[in-house]
């Protein structure tokens, strides 16, 4: 045990050497696979907007497309029965093993969120690819830890690399891949993990755009900075995305509720329901189907009035909310900044008729919508802003984004509206404790974590012996001022200081929720 132990804390020593070429390796793999999955969809979309115009028109050829939807939605819940990890975004299953919580085998995740991602957006499900790409990206770096036969410690920092590159290739947004898995996956910064994911975001983007292109997601040109008279429209456009943001996780939530309540639906027959929404708005509404892209594209190029934007918005909300509650593999990432999107447009217009805003600045509010309205349900206001102007091109909106996402913030904190991301977590605890306690179970390998006292913490200026720690949790290290010290009974603690604990892999969960309690929170 001792001998583990020893070996576990001197190759963590070695970790900001070791996790550069390892996090090359998964960005290499990770961003390869993301982007066969980004192309995979693409096709998709181009087949499904084929199919939908060759079925138009014609009852038959529109019936024999709705028999494939519905053997689509068979396969789909196949897939999600013989692996449930795979269901929804994805993004809440990989916070989960990473913080402990939970267990997930890359052998069975790769291939079924693969092929169960492409036939929901082949079928029209109103779903992202963010979500499955970055899980996608975190497994490739758990296959990979697995086959080098990495502990548990540098598995989880392959995993948050895995994760970062997933989202870099899938967005051409590297900065945002590692602010994203860093402030939500990883939860926390150090200089080891810091280093790892920026070569795996930026591997994996240099190699999506080698083949790809450099082109931004969203190609729309903001011809002006917004004026300072616009101000105050930025506080109100604030306000509005946090309380609609508080709503929208309410609503996401709540379609899961609804689809559990019959006793008669089971994994096939709800997605079956969204398959077949699918299917009758490729015939009546085809530009809500999918993420949205194109409906970004009409909306910054002025096509679309304003009610037309406010019908979109209201059937795109709700057939988001049928497609994401059934439980089918696709993330609800892209599709809400669409909806964000929507919102700005709207605000945008109505104020360009009340308020006397210049209509050449109604892109410039899409976009800042876009921002504020993820910050409002993620949680995460520096990725949102980094996000938004990786994919627009645009760095002229930054203090604009800044006040807007801030705004949205503090409203749905208000509100106490939890990001969405815990809450489908805490729901996946609930429905796979057993099964993640069986694979858990007696595992007896060892996990590094590192921690930050931050002001106001109960452990800040008490010294080591005073504090309670969590049981089965030893205290390793210390680090202060970029300097390690070896923690001592009367070792007094200080704001800033970094604490490595090391815990039992099957303790690994209940000890971080102790740790961010003492750390971050003041009684």
């Amino acid at each position: 045990m001792k001998k583990d132990t020893s070996h576990t804390i001197k190759r963590a020593q070695r970790f900001p050497v070791i996790l550069i070429g390892e996090g090359l390796l998964v960005g290499a793999v990770g961003g390869l696979i993301v982007l066969l999955y980004r192309v995979a969809l693409t096709y998709a979309g181009i087949w499904l907007e084929y199919i939908l115009d060759f079925v138009r028109g014609n009852p038959i050829r529109t019936a024999g497309w709705f028999l494939a939807l519905m053997l689509m939605a068979v396969v789909v819940g196949k897939l999600v029965k013989w692996e449930p990890m795979i269901s929804g975004s994805g993004i809440p299953q990989v916070e989960g093993e990473v913080t402990g919580k939970l267990f997930q085998n890359w052998k069975k995740v790769l291939p079924a969120k693969f092929i169960g991602g492409f036939l929901c957006l082949f079928g029209g499900l109103s779903l992202g690819r963010e979500g499955p790409s970055i899980q996608l990206g975190a497994m490739t770096g758990q296959g990979i830890s697995r086959l080098l036969d990495r502990g548990k410690t540098e598995e989880k920092y392959l995993m948050t690399c895995g994760a970062s590159a997933g989202l870099a290739a899938a967005f051409h947004a590297p900065l945002a891949g590692m602010m994203f898995a860093l402030e939500e996956i990883h939860k926390g910064f150090s200089i080891s993990i810091l280093i790892s994911v920026m070569t795996a975001s930026v591997t994996a983007d240099f190699i999506s755009s080698y083949i790809i292109g450099l082109d931004p997601v969203f190609q729309f040109r903001l011809e002006h900075v917004l004026p300072q008279r616009y101000y105050w429209m930025l506080i109100l456009l604030g306000v509005i995305l946090g309380a609609m943001g508080a709503f929208y996780n309410w609503a996401m939530l709540k379609a899961q509720d609804l689809y559990k309540k019959p006793a008669f639906l089971n994994e096939t027959t709800r997605l079956m329901i969204a398959f077949f929404a699918a299917g009758v708005l490729g015939l009546l509404m085809p530009s809500v189907l999918g993420s949205g892209h194109e409906l970004i594209v009409s909306l910054t190029d002025g096509e679309m009035a304003l009610g037309l934007v406010i019908l979109t918005f209201f059937v795109k909300f709700i057939f988001s909310a049928v497609s994401f509650g059934s439980g089918a593999p696709g993330g609800i990432f892209f599709p809400l900044l669409i909806l964000g999107a929507m919102i700005g447009g709207i605000f945008a217009m109505t104020g360009v008729q009340f308020f006397g805003l210049d209509p050449v600045y109604i892109n410039n509010f899409v976009l800042l919508a876009m921002a504020g309205y993820f910050t409002a349900i993620v949680r995460a206001p520096i990725t949102g802003i980094i996000l938004l102007f990786e994919m627009s091109g645009s760095v002229s909106q930054m203090l604009s984004l800044a006040i807007v996402s801030v705004t949205a913030y503090i409203i749905a904190t208000l509100l106490k509206s939890e990001p969405i991301y815990e809450s489908l977590l805490d729901r996946i605890l609930k429905t796979h404790h057993k099964a993640t306690a069986v694979n858990v179970k007696g595992s007896s390998q060892k996990v590094l974590s590192t921690f930050v006292i931050m002001n106001g913490s109960v452990l800040e200026g008490k010294m080591v012996q005073d504090i309670t720690w969590p049981d089965n949790c030893l205290l390793v290290a210390l680090e202060r001022g970029g300097k390690e010290l070896i923690p001592k009974g009367k070792t007094v603690l200080m704001a800033g200081d970094t604490l490595t604990t090391m815990t039992d892999e099957r303790d690994a969960g209940y000890v971080h929720d102790k740790m961010e309690k003492l750390c971050y929170t003041s009684f």
